[in-house]
């Protein structure tokens, strides 16, 4: 199970992107992947199809693998990992590791 879970805002450790950051709009668990927005765009080649959509080369977002992307701390402005804390009302909640503050639920 991945800890960067739909929504969070993720940092680019490595590969072309690296720095760079945006949320994430979609995870693929089968493939340890995630989408994330405005992050390794591709171009691909599209047919005009029957409904009337033009072809063209079309931009769009490739998958990344998870292991690439930590969470966005905004607390301090950098990349951060989570860990998972158990509150006072039971119930359980990702934290970070650098200053132990729990992650708004989204």
């Amino acid at each position: 199970m991945s800890k960067i879970r739909r929504n969070d805002e993720v940092v680019v450790l490595a590969g072309r992107d690296k720095g760079r950051h945006g949320k994430v709009l979609r995870i693929l668990p089968e493939e340890d992947k995630a989408i994330v927005e405005k992050v390794n765009i591709v171009k691909r080649h599209k047919k005009p199809d029957r409904m009337g959509n033009a072809g063209g080369i079309v931009e769009k977002e490739a998958p990344i693998h998870v292991s690439n992307l930590a969470i966005y701390n905004p607390g301090t402005g950098k990349a951060d990992r989570i860990g998972y804390k158990f509150l006072a009302d039971g119930q359980k909640a990702r934290v970070y590791k650098s200053n132990g503050e729990v992650l708004p639920k989204r």
